[in-house]
C-alpha cells in the first residue's frame, strides 16, 4: 500500500510569522494535533504539535500573565528540519519511521512541495484494514516450518473449503527461528471444519484452541 493511498490532502498549514496564538485556535477548531510550518513556495520547513504550542501558552493560574508569549511568532516553537515522506512510499515503511523516531505525524512532499500529511490515527487505521479486522472473520495461527514454499501449501489447505480470506500475516516464531507462525484471517464465524483440515495435513494449529480437538 502506498502513502498516496492514505494520505489526507488537505492539509491546515501556517506561515512561520504567524503566531502562536493563531495555531492555538486552528488546532482547536479543526481538532488536530499538528500543523507543517510553510515558506511561499509550499515547502515544509518546520512543523508545530499541540504539545508544542501547549508548552508556549501561559498557565491558566498565572494571573500576573498578560498572554504576551501568545504573540510570538510560531517559528520559535517549531520543529525543524522535518522528515518527510513521498507519495510512492510504501506504507510499511512509513510505519518503521513513526517507530523508529518516536513521531505521530510526516508531512508528505512531492518535489519538495507539500501534497499531504499522514498521521498515527492514520497509519493505525491502514493497519486495521491490512489485518482484516475490519471485517468479520475467523482468525487462525499456524506453526509452520521456515522454509521457501511452505506459505501456498499452508493456503491450498484454507482453499478446499472455499472460504474468503481477509489477510494473510507471517511472524516469527520465537522459542525456535527454524519455525514461523502463519495468520490467517477467513470470512467465517465458524473455522472449525478448516481448522480440521489443517490438523488432517499435519500442521499444528496455535489458535485457536478448541475444547476437546488436540492441537
Amino acid at each position: 500500500m502506498l502513502v498516496e493511498e492514505i494520505m489526507k490532502e488537505k492539509v491546515i498549514t501556517l506561515s512561520p510569522e504567524e503566531t502562536i496564538e493563531k495555531a492555538l485556535k486552528l488546532l482547536h477548531e479543526h481538532h488536530i494535533r499538528h500543523i507543517p510550518i510553510i515558506n511561499e513556495e509550499n515547502e515544509v520547513i518546520g512543523i508545530v504539535s499541540d504539545r508544542d504550542v501547549r508548552d508556549a501558552s501561559p498557565s491558566i493560574f498565572d494571573k500576573e500573565t498578560h498572554h504576551e508569549e501568545l504573540k510570538n511568532p510560531i517559528r520559535s516553537v517549531m520543529t525543524s528540519p522535518v522528515t518527510t515522506v513521498h507519495p510512492l512510499d510504501f506504507v510499511e515503511e512509513v510505519a518503521s519511521i513513526f517507530y523508529e523516531q518516536e513521531i505521530a505525524c510526516v508531512p508528505v512532499t512531492r518535489d519538495e512541495k507539500l501534497v499531504g500529511i499522514i498521521t498515527e490515527k492514520d497509519m493505525l487505521y491502514t493497519l486495521i484494514q491490512l489485518t482484516g479486522t475490519h471485517v468479520q472473520s475467523s482468525q487462525i495461527e499456524v506453526k509452520v516450518i521456515n522454509k521457501p514454499g511452505i506459505l501456498p501449501q499452508v493456503t491450498q489447505v484454507f482453499g478446499k473449503r472455499k472460504v474468503n480470506i481477509s489477510s494473510v500475516l507471517i511472524y516469527p516464531y520465537k522459542p525456535d527461528p527454524k519455525y514461523k507462525i502463519i495468520v490467517v484471517r477467513i470470512q467465517t464465524m465458524n473455522p472449525l471444519p478448516t481448522i480440521e483440515d489443517l490438523k488432517s495435513e499435519g500442521y499444528e494449529v496455535l489458535w485457536p484452541q478448541m475444547p476437546g480437538i488436540p492441537s
